[in-house]
Parts: structure tokens; C-alpha cells; sequence
């Protein structure tokens, strides 16, 4: 007999109580000649009908307070018994289940909890070089100017320039990490304007016609789009993500023709905005990473244009703001699309 159940149980120590009381009842009677046969199966029988009830009751109740307090202690509830079912579940088989269950639960959240220790070391490893760098260069043309070079007019202006630039990208990226770390605590108030999407993204390309000119870059707005592109969202918020859209196609477009084409799509509701280059592209097993802090791909590692590494990632945490989505498509050698949504006006 396999004891996994209340009625197993009840039942075996019903069986021995019945003959430990049968035994009992013969011993009393001084001899078994005078026992009365049906007394005895009588008397036999009301202690084995009376002892499996109450046991069975016991037990039942006792595995019940003990399942209530291990779903209390792995911090589940306890489901309701299903009343159509005809066939009652064994009891310790649901204890069992249950615990699996948590255990895979558990299982899942240090997973979960490793990957998030293994991006911190990711990103405190990023955080660490995109820092070292500029303080490198910075200590090496103090020290240049300092053993001599101070007064050699032909490289003390170039190392102070050259110094100014690296505290400049130091202060960018101590903008950008307090930037994002408002984005990701929901510490931003969006101030939500109605303005003319169009004339924005004209004025960003006017802004950024001097680095395009260096990069040989030509951008276009699509001649098919409106010129009347009516939104409602933070204008200078949305400024601030075709800058960086703008500037990541700059840096990452063709080197010999590089083409940045912004088009808008009218979808009532929203207006569909993408930003196309025909540069590198990004492999496929990269594309779902790009919106991360820090992250470049190996491709781009190779084409080190400066920057902070976290321009993508704020564009993200921004349109994520307005309650819109943003997306990328990419072919490795023909370019990248960035869209994103904004609400119509």
C-alpha cells in the first residue's frame, strides 16, 4: 500500500486499532470459547468505522493547515478546490506541484537578477572607459605642457584645444548620464506644445549643417511629406531626439555618399517620423541592443566618431515618455531607419 493520502493513512491505522481492539476484546472475554463471534465483528467494526473518521479528519485537516502555511511562506494563494472535478487531486502530489512551481518561480528571478548584475558590470565597465579616456588625454597634455611644452608655441595652443575638447566630451557625457537618470526615475515634466513638426526638423538640419558639411553629408526631407505636420508633444524634448537621430546617421552614414533622408507619415492618430541613412547598417543580432546605454557595435567600434554612447538610449526613454513608440530597421551595407510615433495636434 502506497501511503500518499489522508484516506491511505486513516485507513492503515484504522486496521491497527481494529485489531489491537479485537485482541483486546478477546483477552477481556478471559477465554475465546465464550466470545460471542458477531459481538466481536460488531465491536470490531464500530472501532475501525470510528477510528478511520477520525483519523481521516485529522489527518486531512493537519495536511491542510501545513499546505496553507507553505503557500503562505513561498507567498502564493492557495486556488479553490474545482467542485466539477470527479477525481480529487492527491494532496501531497498539489504540495508538490506547488513547490515546483515556486521553485521554478525562484529559479526565474535569479536569473533574471544575474542578468541584470552582468549588464551593471556591463555598464560600469562602459561608464569607466568612456570616462578614462578623455582624463587620459587631458593628463598627458598637462604633463606635455608643464615638462617644457608651455613654452614651445608650436603645441601649447594645440594641447590646450586639444585638452578643452576632452573636458567638453567629460561634461557631455556627465549631461547626458544626469539626463538619463531623470529619463529612467520618471523625474522629467513633459511641457506638451502644439507646433509644426516640420519647421522643427528644418531648423535641426540648419543646426546641423556644419557637421554634415564635415562628413560630406546631404539631408533631405521627404518631398512627398506636408509642410504642415501638426503635433502635440515637448518641442524642445522632440528637438533634442532628431539632433541625436540626425547626428547618429551623421557619424554612421557612407563614407563616400552619405544620404540622410526624414520623411513623415499621417496615420490620424499619430504621425509616423523616420530617419534614414544608406551607411553601415547594423547586423540583425545587434538591432535589439542599439537602445542601450553604451552599446556600439563592433562595426561602429571601428569608426570611433566620439560621443557618449547614450544618445539612443535618452531618445528611447524620451519617446517612451510621450506615450509613443520607437523602432529600427537595418540592413548591414544599405543603412538604417529609425521611426517613432508622435501624437497629431
Amino acid at each position: 500500500m502506497i501511503i500518499n493520502s489522508p484516506k491511505n493513512i486513516a485507513l492503515l491505522n484504522s486496521l491497527i486499532i481494529s485489531i489491537i481492539a479485537g485482541c483486546a476484546f478477546v483477552i477481556l472475554t478471559d477465554s475465546f470459547n465464550d466470545i460471542n463471534v458477531t459481538s466481536l465483528l460488531i465491536f470490531v467494526a464500530f472501532i475501525f468505522v470510528s477510528s478511520f473518521a477520525l483519523i481521516n479528519f485529522s489527518v486531512t485537516r493537519f495536511i491542510s493547515e501545513k499546505i496553507k502555511v507553505i503557500y503562505s511562506t513561498i507567498g502564493l494563494v492557495r486556488p479553490k478546490p474545482d467542485k466539477k472535478s470527479k477525481v480529487k487531486g492527491d494532496v501531497l502530489e498539489i504540495v508538490n506541484q506547488v513547490v515546483l512551481r515556486w521553485s521554478e518561480e525562484k529559479k526565474k528571478e535569479i536569473e533574471e537578477l544575474k542578468e541584470m548584475a552582468a549588464y551593471r558590470r556591463e555598464f560600469l565597465g562602459n561608464i569607466s572607459h568612456e570616462i578614462k579616456t578623455p582624463i587620459f588625454n587631458i593628463q598627458g597634455y598637462v604633463h606635455t605642457l608643464l615638462e617644457g611644452g608651455l613654452k614651445d608655441d608650436s603645441i601649447n595652443t594645440k594641447f590646450l584645444q586639444k585638452s578643452v575638447k576632452s573636458i567638453n566630451r567629460m561634461i557631455a557625457l556627465v549631461d547626458d548620464l544626469e539626463e538619463i537618470s531623470k529619463l529612467e526615475s520618471d523625474d522629467i515634466q513633459l511641457n506638451e506644445e502644439v507646433f509644426n513638426l516640420y519647421e522643427l526638423t528644418k531648423e535641426v538640419i540648419d543646426f546641423m549643417e556644419h557637421k554634415a558639411l564635415e562628413y560630406k553629408t546631404t539631408i533631405s526631407i521627404n518631398t512627398t511629406s506636408s509642410s504642415s505636420v501638426m503635433v502635440n508633444a515637448d518641442k524642445k524634448r522632440v528637438r533634442q531626439v532628431l539632433i541625436n537621430l540626425i547626428d547618429n546617421a551623421i557619424k554612421y552614414g557612407n563614407l563616400e555618399d552619405n544620404r540622410i533622408r526624414i520623411s513623415f507619415y499621417n496615420f490620424q492618430n499619430n504621425y509616423l517620423v523616420e530617419v534614414s541613412d544608406n551607411g553601415m547598417g547594423i547586423a540583425e543580432e545587434n538591432i535589439k541592443r542599439v537602445f542601450e546605454r553604451f552599446y556600439r557595435t563592433e562595426l561602429s567600434r571601428t569608426r570611433d566618431k566620439g560621443g557618449t554612447g547614450l544618445g539612443l538610449a535618452i531618445v528611447k526613454h524620451i519617446i517612451e515618455a510621450h506615450r509613443q513608440t520607437i523602432s529600427v530597421r537595418s540592413s548591414v551595407g544599405k543603412g538604417t531607419t529609425f521611426s517613432f510615433t508622435l501624437k497629431t495636434a
